[in-house]
């Protein structure tokens, strides 16, 4: 027997790996119940490896399995010798107990194969831990994608028929609707009326990408909305700002609550100010918001504070401040910035899905959206990766024509203070642009019927 795994020998189950592949030698139909079980990394001989391949490569080409068929698949493989002969290949049906029992011996098969899986994994993380010239972060980051990508890799999702799927989809309508009490806001609310009806809501284990050009206003869009979420609707919302302070953001809600101009927070206040400050002030003390400005935080960090938040405050909509100053942190990362920021946008729709509640990402467009006639943001603009536009459930743009010099709209109304939000995808819904009101003061955005 072959391996050269020496350190895991023991974990194994040949003899069941010999009755698994007889069964399928004998019994008609009896491949399909391994298969969808096993894959041939999950046997430890290399012999048995070998075999099973070529009863998966018969199964798929739909031709018969037998000794006689496999024999002559692994001989066309060049593989005789490896295996040991044809002699080899006859002597498992010899092993077969019976076929009755494959699903249960696969299983074990399957268990057998993690076990090894996660110790070559603590044998390699031991290696790392014990060289003084890995980093730590990058050390945690390989532990937690080494658990993940096995888990992923073999933990399957059971197949259900539809009168389950029916149930559990009422009784999810039933969770949404108890949520928030609108019939049709079924997700987070915005607090931007017109956004929320296109969107229901922001929606659990979505991912939506906020972009647009620098001085559009993405931060002060998700400040806007996270005082809304959290004051008007008291759900828990976590920021990750890697651009700004605490301070800042601090300042620029207070500036939003007490409508005291951002340049006067930075100076001195009038007495007339401090009176707005101390009126408005106690509205806003005890939201249930929190920031954290850890500068260029990694994947990893990112993901592991998230997690504890979510259970320590119980957040429910996460917020990212903006996606190309994050790395990876792992720094054996081989790849370009592009496929950097495609490996991080995965991860945040990962994370999304699995903390089911939804995640925010401001994200900026390349210089290619101001070039040309049209200003208007469009998909192929996302700046430095086409996964985001994949990743992503909803993409929406920041688009304020004012800004441009434009004064007048197609109907020749003024465009003062208008801030378009162009719904560019919507996985699960219409596409449609919403008109909302930019408070330039106050780094606001408000409904767009809303006066100052």
């Amino acid at each position: 027997m072959k391996n050269n795994n020496t350190n895991i020998q023991p974990i194994a189950a040949v003899e069941m790996e010999k009755a698994v592949l007889g069964a399928m030698l004998v019994e008609s139909g009896a491949e399909i119940l391994a298969m969808s079980i096993l894959s041939v990394d999950s046997f430890f001989d290399e012999r048995h490896k070998i075999i099973y391949k070529a009863i998966c490569d018969l199964s798929m080409m739909n031709k018969a399995i037998d000794i006689f068929t496999v024999v002559e698949e692994i001989q066309k493989s060049g593989k005789l010798e490896e295996v040991g002969s044809a002699y080899y290949v006859t002597s498992l049906t010899e092993c077969v107990g019976s076929a009755t029992h494959i699903e249960y011996h696969a299983r074990i098969i399957q268990q057998k194969y993690m076990q090894r899986e996660l110790l070559k994994m603590s044998l390699e993380l031991s290696a790392k831990a014990s060289d003084p010239t890995e980093d730590v972060d990058d050390i945690m980051l390989f532990a937690e994608k080494s658990i993940y990508d096995l888990s992923n890799g073999i933990v399957k999702n059971e197949i259900s028929d539809f009168n389950t799927i029916l149930s559990n989809c009422a009784k999810q309508q039933e969770k949404l609707s108890e949520s928030v009490g609108d019939g049709n806001i079924t997700g987070i609310p915005s607090g931007f009326y017109d956004l929320d009806k296109i969107t229901g809501g922001w929606q659990n284990s979505d991912m939506i990408v906020v972009a647009a050009r620098p001085s559009m206003g993405k931060t002060a869009f998700i400040l806007s909305m996270a005082k809304n979420i959290t004051q008007i609707y008291q759900f828990p919302v976590l920021i990750f700002s890697l651009e700004m302070s605490k301070i800042q953001l601090g300042n620029r809600i207070i500036s939003q609550q007490t409508q005291i101009p951002g340049d006067s927070l930075r100076g001195k206040l009038t007495e007339t100010e401090w009176a707005q400050y101390d009126a408005c002030i106690g509205y806003i003390q005890n939201i249930p918001l929190y920031i954290d400005d850890t500068a260029g935080i990694s994947l990893f960090e990112l993901r592991t504070k998230a997690i504890k938040l979510k259970q320590q405050y119980g957040i429910r909509c996460i917020m990212i401040d903006y996606l190309q100053l994050m790395t990876t942190g792992n720094k054996d990362f081989k790849g370009n910035r592009e496929q950097e920021i495609s490996t991080i946008s995965r991860a945040l729709k990962q994370l999304a899905k699995e903390l089911d509640i939804p995640v925010i990402v401001l994200s900026q467009l390349s210089r290619a959206s101001v070039q040309g006639g049209d200003p208007k943001p469009k998909l192929h603009h996302l700046r430095d990766s086409g996964a985001i536009e994949q990743d992503a459930d909803i993409v929406v743009f920041i688009h304020r024509p004012e800004y441009y010099g434009i004064t007048q709209d197609e109907d020749g109304l003024s465009t003062q203070g208008l801030a378009q939000i162009i719904i560019a995808k919507h996985r699960n819904g219409a596409c449609k642009d919403v008109n909302l009101r930019f408070v330039d003061q106050y780094a606001q955005f408000t409904n767009w019927e809303e006066s100052f």
